[in-house]
């Protein structure tokens, strides 16, 4: 890991809600960022294996080094430091509730969330100041996300007049379970939304939609709604660019108990139980898929999943990106088939899926017919994940960084909109098969050799990488970049030259 890449991490809370909530909260010094956990999801009927996970707080100064400096008063110990006296690879909290807590204060401030915005670009330029750090990490659960952002939009651009911009002070932004695009309800038909917004209910007037535009528009007048179309969850490019950003979006509503005052069932299926998988991410920013619910012991924050795709995006080298491409699917539009694809992302040495878009989940890759021309025009985004090239991130004995793509193509007839079940076979796959990647950087050179499991011979666990490695088919010299054909028995299925697209980069 390069060392000028351990920039402070400053960590941002989500909602704690009513008073006594908020009270609740400002009890825990590290505010939640230090939680872990002993419990695994493994099926579908809740019986959990047994696993440390000792937190994300505790992973980073473990692993990387980090120092905690938030003993006795975070802002005064910071404050008389002299500048650049304090090592720029340390974490802090973002403690916004604390004067909203009636136990700390015989008067305690309403909290709103543009002045935890506000306050955070004080703490933000008071570490930058303490560290020498050039840039912050911003890690975030949930309404913590939204702060931020309302950072990055807002207070940043009305502060600064154009004389700095947002990246001059956030280098990335991680979130967990952020409602990046609302919180809505599957049930109530728009309802329980309404009477939120209009009445405030729970405090929690904050995920609709005019109170967002409030918070994250700049020199908004005070009369002005949101205009037709707007769309909370996009952050503009030209303020911040999304690439910079990973949301880590949750699956599993089972495990969430109460949202708002209401069941996790108010936010559906399709959700971590309080917040909806469409919007819990930011458009055009990295993003993984895993089944851990909002919060709780199965929750995302205290999670083995959320910390492997929180370092890597921090702190890898490399970025990749997987793409189904040249893909030619019989059929038409006209014929009422749909393709759906799953997809999950296995790591050698963790005991986790790092990423897991699935049907099962109600969240596989829809492919859509396109209006005008082939789909082998247009690639179909698979994952994007990063990686380190340092030899200290490899299993013990192991030679390689070994990564396991689990792809199934599955399809779907409907008449008149209806399942049509005359010919189905219930979770059968047009294409079923494990792509083995194995990557050696060394000294700035990437080989790679890749194998469909269908065509190892033997397990996966004593393959052993190909002696040739695969080409770099692209020229550039910042660029990796390869096809793997599909088998030779499913390309007769989905066209000849239809692959597995891996490009890789350099991240940091």
């Amino acid at each position: 890991m390069n060392e000028n890449r351990r920039l402070p991490v400053i960590y941002v809370r989500g909602f704690a809600g009513k008073p006594s909530g908020i009270d609740r909260a400002i009890d825990d010094p590290l505010y939640g960022f230090n939680e872990g956990s002993v419990h695994v999801r493994v099926d579908g009927h809740a019986q959990p294996q047994f696993y440390q996970f000792e937190g994300p707080l505790l992973r980073l100064i473990r692993d990387k080094k980090y120092e905690l400096h938030v003993h006795g008063n975070q802002r005064g110990h910071l404050e008389s430091r002299p500048d650049d006296s304090v090592p720029p690879a340390t974490i802090w909290v973002h403690r916004f509730y604390d004067q909203a807590a009636s136990s700390l204060h015989p008067k305690p401030v309403e909290f709103r969330l543009e002045q935890a915005a506000e306050d955070l670009f004080e703490l933000v330029k008071l570490v930058r100041l303490k560290t020498g750090a050039p840039r912050v990490f911003l890690v975030a659960h949930s309404m913590g996300g939204l702060i931020c952002r309302s950072m990055i939009q807002r207070v940043i651009p009305e502060n600064q007049n154009g004389s700095s911009t947002p990246l001059d002070y956030v280098d990335r932004l991680f979130t967990y379970g952020t409602p990046h695009g609302g919180i809505e309800f599957s049930i109530g038909f728009g309802l329980l939304e309404k009477l939120r917004d209009t009445f405030d209910l729970g405090d929690a007037a904050i995920f609709g939609p005019e109170r967002m535009y409030q918070y994250l528009t700049p020199h908004r007048r005070p009369d002005e709604d949101p205009p037709a179309g707007w769309n909370p969850a996009v952050i503009p490019a030209d303020v911040f660019p999304p690439e910079r950003v990973f949301c880590l979006v949750g699956t599993n509503p089972q495990d969430y108990e109460v949202a708002l005052g209401l069941s996790s069932k108010a936010a559906g299926v399709r959700s971590d139980g309080l917040v909806q998988i469409e919007n819990a991410f930011v458009p055009d920013a990295n993003r993984a898929f895993v089944h851990r619910s909002h919060s709780g012991r199965y929750g995302l924050v205290n999670s083995e999943e959320g910390y492997q795709n929180l370092w890597r995006f921090l702190f890898g080298d490399l970025r990749v990106d997987v793409e189904l491409v040249n893909l030619n699917l019989p059929g038409t539009r006209e014929d009422d088939t749909s393709w759906q694809l799953d997809v999950q992302l296995a790591i050698r040495g963790l005991p986790i899926l790092v990423h897991e878009q699935i049907a099962a989940h109600h969240c596989p890759i829809q492919i859509e017919w396109p209006e005008v021309g082939d789909l082998a025009d247009r690639p179909w985004p698979l994952v994007t994940t990063f990686l380190s090239a340092n030899v200290d991130e490899r299993p013990i004995g192991a030679d390689s960084l070994r990564y396991a793509l689990h792809v199934r193509l599955l399809s779907i007839v409907e008449r008149t909109g209806l399942l049509d079940f005359t010919s189905h076979l219930e979770q059968t796959a047009d294409f079923d098969d494990t792509l083995v990647v194995d990557l050696k950087p060394s000294n700035g050179v990437l080989s790679a050799s890749a194998r469909w499991n269908s065509e190892i011979p033997g397990s996966i666990r004593d393959f052993h990488p190909d002696p040739d490695p695969i080409n770099d088919q692209n020229p550039a010299d910042d660029l990796w970049q390869t096809d793997v054909l599909l088998p030779a028995a499913q390309r007769q299925v989905f066209g000849e030259t239809a692959a597995v697209r891996l490009t890789i980069r350099p991240w940091n």
